[in-house]
């Protein structure tokens, strides 16, 4: 009897560690802005749950961060980004980030609460764009499809690795217009200081500003998925299985709904 009652015990703890084990979920920690990324997440998160992976979102309100813990391995994946900003981080970087699939495409936009209509405009209005690069550079590409200044290069992107215009490359700003350089996340805080800011459609979305008032809505939809939201990872887990289950289920046909449902045509699927 002794030695039963010492087994027993034995017994239960095996029982507990193999049903521990049996149920353990594999931990995918992914970095994304608050909407509509973290919001596509939380979606495929039960989804995802079902394949075995639990998925750990860090909510992100900068453009820096996702990437930076990216590289450094606080995070595995990161959901937020189009190529050219990718593409541009790993250049200045030394990086190596990798694209997998590409999500959602969201409206890039010129928003303003002062006027009803572009050709309103005054000479020597201050005009806010983002403050990185990639995203500045569509800015000006923005105000240049508005009419307002002309650009040295190309008017539009054939690819994602096509260099993007800085202030620099202004060649004609006709209404003397003082363009100015913001952080993307202050830019919807920022139009009751300015005459017209131009910026991400998350942001719009994050402010709950209505898209529909935007002076201009530049759908990114030009077929290349150049502007497609991706999600992205290091090289060297490109092939790792949880990534690719995240994946299929982010590009798969209860997603697209969802994004299509949901959003109402606020952003759109990517695939």
């Amino acid at each position: 009897m002794k030695s039963f009652n010492l087994f027993v015990p034995t017994l239960t703890a095996l029982s507990f560690w193999l049903s521990a084990n049996v149920f353990a979920q594999e931990k995918l920690v992914i970095g994304a802005t608050a909407v509509p990324h973290a919001e596509i997440l939380e979606f495929v998160k039960p989804l995802v749950a079902k394949e075995g992976i639990d998925l750990d979102i860090k909510v992100f309100s900068d453009y820096i961060q996702p990437n930076a813990q990216l590289v450094s391995k606080q995070l595995d994946a990161n959901y937020y980004q189009y190529r050219p900003f990718l593409n541009d981080y790993n250049q200045q970087h030394g990086t190596s980030l990798s694209p997998i699939v590409p999500v959602h495409v969201e409206p890039f936009v010129a928003y303003s609460k002062r006027l009803t209509d572009v050709k309103q405009l005054a000479d020597g209005a201050t005009v806010a764009i983002p403050n990185d690069p990639v995203n500045g550079g569509r800015g000006l590409l923005l105000l240049q499809k508005l009419g307002l200044i002309k650009l040295n290069g190309k008017p539009e992107l054939d690819s994602p690795t096509d260099p993007l215009p800085t202030l620099k490359d202004i060649a004609e700003n006709p209404k003397k217009l003082k363009i100015v350089e913001l952080e993307s996340a202050i830019l919807p805080r920022a139009l009751d200081q300015v005459e017209l800011v131009t910026l991400n459609g998350n942001y719009v979305l994050e402010s709950k500003l209505p898209l529909d008032k935007s002076l201009y809505i530049e759908k990114g939809q030009d077929g290349k998925n150049i502007w497609g939201e991706y999600l992205v990872t290091r090289p060297e887990n490109k092939d790792d299985k949880a990534i690719a289950t995240l994946a299929k289920i982010l590009n798969s046909d209860v997603t697209r709904e969802f994004i299509k449902e949901h959003y109402k045509g606020a952003i759109y699927p990517a695939f």
